[in-house]
């Protein structure tokens, strides 16, 4: 397996330095020439012949873990006990803990919490199951379920190597909304094992969050489950992102003073994410979409092998536009990217309407660089945390499931992810809404309490909510 590398990350350095042969600063400047720039110094032992520091240094462009370990190694009297990446020593031993909420610290809480009085509860519970809400974690504790099969950009990397990425999903979940999220990766990709073993884990969570499942299976199981389950059913890599776009959109379509049922948008990439963003403006009202994918523009005119494609040929493009993106984007208003990057031209923007939106919003690379197009483009949006008005996920999900767990929703259905972009929206007041602030901060302290209010309205006006509760 091909090492990854650590390049332009920030590094800790544990040297031993023999101080008969060298001093420190031989070693500092070896790390500068290096390509490092020290930021902190932590001495851990000194005597009279040795001393062993940890540094922390940050690597420039030209710097590499490779190169500074050379450069240390060149050094007489310096030695590189150990060389760490910050970002892997997060991760040791995960990232999450379970912490009981009341100490035992005698027999009777012993008694009371596990045996003999906890059959009681459990007695309770078995004659009206509805009270696993109020006497368990049930009620506040969603399922992050992956089988590791489209982790991020890195693809079918497998259940192993996809807990990183789905505990950091718990973690939002409880830094963000309070929510009790546990990871469970599965050692399968087979549809019906999923659904299986989601069916079976399901008593005791309040929901389940579908996470980094491929296309087109993530479909079949996300549909399946929220048939076959009483508990909310979320698939956040199609949802959540259709959330957030959409309240990105509002926005923008505000700051260019357009209509969405009048508004001309492409859609560029047809998978998971590009088909519930499509379905959320649908059901926002949106009556102009084209879609293209690898084979261009997708029409009612063709017949597809591609069940998702067919449905999306049958529900969009009304005018029956035929060709590939260079035609679509034709005097287009919006073009959404969902694809991959560097598909896009400044020549395809120049032919679209004046004042375009683009949400270019492929990871890592987007479908075009900002800095290519920003004195033509009305609004740029793109899914990077280094760029303005990022379409990121953690906008949604805490708020959304924090609401849907309140209410004691059944399902998550579209009013209630209509209402939780509307309310994403709504955090930028009109004084703040500019070109380079259509979209709230991920740390904004009020996005979670705003989605959570009008999730929780939508879900009671739907009829899907179990919990009455006041504001």
């Amino acid at each position: 397996m091909k090492e990854r590398s650590m390049d332009g990350k920030t590094l800790i350095l544990r040297l031993e330095i023999d101080t008969k042969q060298a001093q420190f600063g031989k070693a500092a400047t070896a790390i500068e020439a290096a390509g490092g720039d020290i930021i902190a110094i932590d001495v851990i032992h000194t005597d009279k012949n040795y001393s062993v520091r940890d540094l922390t240094v940050k690597t420039t462009a030209a710097g590499t873990a490779e190169s500074l370990t050379k450069a240390l190694q060149s050094v007489p009297g310096v030695r590189l006990q150990h060389l760490s990446d910050r970002t892997f020593l997060l991760h040791l031993g995960g990232k999450i803990s379970i912490q009981p909420k009341t100490p035992i610290q005698n027999r009777d809480d012993l008694s009371r919490v596990y045996t003999p009085e906890v059959a009681r509860v459990c007695q309770a519970i078995h004659e009206d199951p509805s009270k696993a809400y109020t006497l368990t974690i049930k009620r506040n504790t969603v399922a992050v379920v992956s089988d590791g099969s489209a982790v991020l950009g890195l693809g079918n990397i497998g259940p192993y190597s996809a807990m990183p990425v789905m505990e950091g999903k718990a973690m939002l979940f409880k830094q963000f909304a309070d929510v009790d999220a546990f990871p469970i990766c599965l050692d399968t990709q087979d549809t019906e094992q999923i659904i299986t073993a989601v069916k079976q884990l399901s008593p005791a969570f309040g929901g389940i969050n579908l996470e980094d499942i491929s296309a087109p299976r993530c479909f079949e199981i996300e549909k399946r489950l929220r048939e076959e389950l009483d508990i909310p059913v979320f698939h956040d890599d199609q949802h959540g992102t259709a959330v957030v776009l959409y309240a990105g959109l509002l926005n923008a379509l505000k700051l260019t003073n357009r209509n969405l049922s009048e508004t001309k948008i492409v859609i560029c990439g047809i998978g998971a994410a590009g088909t519930a963003c499509t379905k959320m403006l649908l059901a926002g009202g949106a009556k102009h979409i084209v879609g293209v994918d690898r084979e261009g523009i997708l029409t009612a005119d063709r017949t597809y092998s591609n069940p998702m494609w067919q449905w999306y040929a049958e529900h969009t493009n009304p005018e029956r536009v035929n060709g590939g993106l260079a035609d679509a984007l034709q005097h287009a208003d919006v073009f959404i990217g969902v694809s991959a990057g560097g598909i896009l031209t400044r020549a395809h923007i120049e032919s679209m309407a004046a004042d375009p939106i683009v949400f270019a919003m492929a990871n890592p690379e987007p479908e075009i660089r900002p800095e290519l197009v920003e004195d033509i483009v009305a609004v740029f949006a793109t899914g990077r945390s280094d760029y303005p008005n990022q379409i990121n996920n953690v906008l949604c999900f805490p708020g959304i499931f924090r609401g849907a767990l309140d209410s004691r929703a059944t399902t998550i259905n579209e009013e209630m992810k209509l209402a939780a972009a509307e309310a994403i929206a709504s955090v930028i007041g009109e004084d703040e809404l500019n070109r380079l602030y259509i979209i709230p901060s991920v740390f904004n302290t009020r996005i979670v309490e705003e989605v959570r209010r009008r999730v929780m309205q939508a879900a009671r006006q739907s009829g899907v909510a179990r919990r009455k509760t006041r504001d």
